[in-house]
């Protein structure tokens, strides 16, 4: 089936990102969004937008009735869910399999599978995939866990069947810390996923975050498009991702590709999706889990591969099969990005809200910019803080991580700390510049005091607080004294 209408069922840099996609294909775009999302650019820039509801998720972007309701209205053929939001909920793509909709992702069998870790290691069992050592099942005999990290030795970590994001995870050195650290995996997982099952997996010291691109048909057909390394991280999060990695040989290159291929293979996959690796200082990986949807950091795989994988995806679900060949692929130069979100690093990265009072993106040859927002435009404080993807492309790692930083200089945003500063520090760090990190990476070389500000962001700080001692002074004070204010995140203010 031909597409001709696609849904996204998104917002933000994500939806804008698909659909100029769509438009290069002919295919027309409709965009949801939230009553605070009137004016954003996605709405903006799609062929028809709707209202699905108030602010908060909930009541709009995870509406799946009223989304599906819309496509019928509007005659859409198809679905693209981008990432978060309903992008891995495999009720939703069964929802809009059984509406007659095409959903622009894998079925709701491979998401359920992939979705929970426990479930997916049972899937790949047969495919000789590396595999930390742990519980082959959730967790239920606390003396019998107790033996098995004995076994496989301190430190453990307790894991989250379900969910990611670090949320659910505890790392156990010792025993006697064992019942206090479950209790609370338990908790957390049982909160943010409705799923309180948890597994212990052997701790890998120094890890290191690699992944690997999937692509597959209706077909059987399915290729990887080599790694990305997605080592530095904060709150167990990603924050800046390039590709390829710089530890990789070409032979355990080729052998994680062929693991990821299994992977996909193990549970009938199509569609775009990431293979996830732990890999210790010996270069010995295992399989973490897989995310059957596209990543945040897709970018730097389409700069590095020159294959736009959202036309893949949409080719993909129209039913045709690949026309890339494992053989036609190579890793022709470097790309890194940096996730720039609305948040203070000097402040334990707490989110911040505010307006961009100014906003100007950086130019120039390699360098891409994902976004949403514009000058003038407020952060809402009800979705991930996230304002663009900076993305920079070079023939060599050295030239791409020079472009960053050049790239990084040019990045005029105030009004809202962002992580800009964060991103500069990293790529001038030795550990980066030399590839030797891992996951630790922020916990340890990264502290506030070690922030230095570009030249334009200090006057633009100098100027912001000398208006505000100006506005201060002005102020009459109840007993005359000068009064002294501590200043508090936005973010946290408006969520009290």
């Amino acid at each position: 089936m031909t597409i001709k209408k696609i849904l996204v069922a998104n917002r933000g840099e994500i939806a804008l990102r698909i659909m100029r996609t769509a438009r290069e294909m002919g295919i027309q775009t409709v965009a949801i969004y939230s009553e605070v999302d009137r004016n954003a650019l996605h709405v903006r820039y799609a062929d028809e937008a709707v209202c699905v509801g108030p602010p908060p998720s909930t009541e709009s972007y995870l509406r799946a009735d009223v989304i599906i309701d819309v496509c019928r209205k509007l005659q859409v053929d198809a679905i693209h869910p981008g990432y978060g939001f309903l992008s891995e909920n495999a009720n939703f793509a069964r929802q809009v399999r059984e509406a007659g909709l095409i959903f622009i992702g894998p079925s709701p069998e491979s998401i359920e599978v992939m979705g929970s870790k426990l479930a997916a290691k049972a899937a790949v069992a047969d495919y000789n995939i590396p595999m930390v050592p742990g519980t082959p099942s959730a967790i239920t005999d606390r003396t019998e866990a107790k033996a098995i990290s004995a076994k496989i030795g301190y430190p453990i970590l307790i894991k989250a069947s379900a969910g990611g994001g670090g949320k659910g995870m505890r790392v156990v050195e010792q025993e006697a810390d064992f019942d206090e650290q479950m209790d609370r995996a338990v908790s957390e997982a049982q909160s943010a996923f409705g799923d309180g099952s948890v597994f212990i997996e052997k701790y890998v010291t120094s890890p290191r975050h690699v992944e690997i691109q999937v692509l597959g048909d209706q077909h059987g057909n399915i290729i990887h498009l080599f790694e990305r390394e997605c080592s530095v991280q904060r709150r167990h999060q990603k924050v800046v991702e390039e590709a390829p990695s710089a530890i990789l040989t070409p032979e355990i290159r080729e052998a994680m590709g062929r693991a990821a291929v299994d992977v996909a293979r193990a549970c009938g996959y199509y569609g775009a999706g990431t293979v996830e690796f732990i890999v210790n200082d010996n270069l010995d990986f295992y399989f973490l889990e897989m995310n059957t949807r596209l990543q945040v950091e897709h970018p730097v795989t389409e700069q590095i591969t020159g294959v736009d994988l959202v036309k893949q995806m949409i080719y993909i679900a129209e039913g045709k099969p690949l026309t890339i060949k494992q053989d036609d692929l190579q890793i022709k130069g470097h790309a890194v990005e940096v996730r720039v979100y609305a948040e203070d690093p000097a402040n334990n990265f707490l989110p911040d809200v505010g307006t961009l009072d100014t906003y100007v993106r950086p130019q120039g040859n390699g360098v891409r910019v994902d976004d949403g927002f514009e000058q003038g435009m407020a952060i809402p404080i009800y979705y991930d803080p996230m304002i663009a993807k900076l993305i920079t492309y070079g023939d060599s790692r050295e030239e791409a991580i020079q472009k960053m930083i050049r790239a990084i200089d040019e990045y005029q945003i105030s009004g809202v700390q962002t992580t800009l500063p964060f991103c500069r520090f990293v790529m001038e760090h030795e550990a980066f510049r030399s590839g030797q990190f891992d996951t630790g990476f922020v916990s340890r070389y990264f502290t506030p005091d070690k922030l230095t500000p570009t030249p334009d962001t200090q006057e633009r700080e100098l100027a912001a607080v000398l208006s505000a001692w100006l506005l201060e002074t002005a102020k009459p004070k109840p007993n005359g004294s000068t009064a002294i204010t501590t200043r508090q995140s936005k973010w946290k203010a408006n969520r009290l």
